[in-house]
């Protein structure tokens, strides 16, 4: 159940960080609303993961995928551009978050 809450925690950031930029500071009431629900939602869902994951590895995996994740909405839907730097950096973040959960002791299997 742990790795479904830390799931549920990861799109509901991503989410809350897509609705932030086009909430533009807050000014649109919108996708403003949807900002703070979703982080609402990640922020309890992560409380929960947290019952039965390390916090060290909870909040590794959930910012490290978040971020892969928010880099591609950013790309596909806001036209954010990726250069090869940007994308060694990502592929660096799953790299790291892989081998955290494949070989760490700390990381529960």
């Amino acid at each position: 159940m742990a790795y479904l809450y830390l799931a549920i925690a990861i799109v509901a950031e991503v989410i809350g960080t897509s609705f932030m930029k086009t909430s533009a500071g807050f000014t649109r009431p919108g996708p403003a609303i949807v900002t703070i629900l979703a982080y609402a939602i990640a922020f309890y869902a992560l409380s929960l993961t947290l019952r039965t994951i390390p916090t060290g590895i909870a909040y590794a995996i959930w910012s490290g995928v978040g971020i892969v994740l928010i880099a591609g909405v950013a790309w596909i839907f806001q036209g954010q551009k990726l250069d090869i730097a940007a994308l060694v950096g990502i592929a660096l973040i799953i790299a790291g978050v892989t081998v955290m959960n494949l070989f760490s002791r700390a990381a529960p299997h």
